[in-house]
C-alpha cells in the first residue's frame, strides 16, 4: 500500500477508530523498542515507519479536533 493510499484510509476514519489506531501503533512501537533493547529486532527501518504513523494519526485526530 503506497503512503497516499494510507493517508486516504486515515482520513476516512472517525476520531475514535483514529484513537484505536494510536494505541495499535503505540503498542507495536513499544514492542520494537524492547526488541531492540534485548538485540533481536532485525528490521530498524520498522522503528522509523511506525513513529511516522504516529504522527500522521495525531496530526489527523488534532485537525478533526480542531474542524469539530
Amino acid at each position: 500500500m503506497k503512503i497516499n493510499d494510507t493517508r486516504k484510509a486515515l482520513a476516512a476514519k472517525s476520531p475514535a477508530e483514529l484513537k484505536t489506531e494510536l494505541d495499535a501503533l503505540l503498542k507495536e512501537q513499544f514492542g520494537l523498542r524492547m526488541q531492540k533493547a534485548t538485540q533481536q529486532l532485525q528490521d530498524t527501518s520498522k522503528m522509523k515507519s511506525v513513529r511516522r504513523s504516529i504522527a500522521r494519526v495525531r496530526t489527523l485526530m488534532h485537525r478533526k479536533a480542531g474542524e469539530a
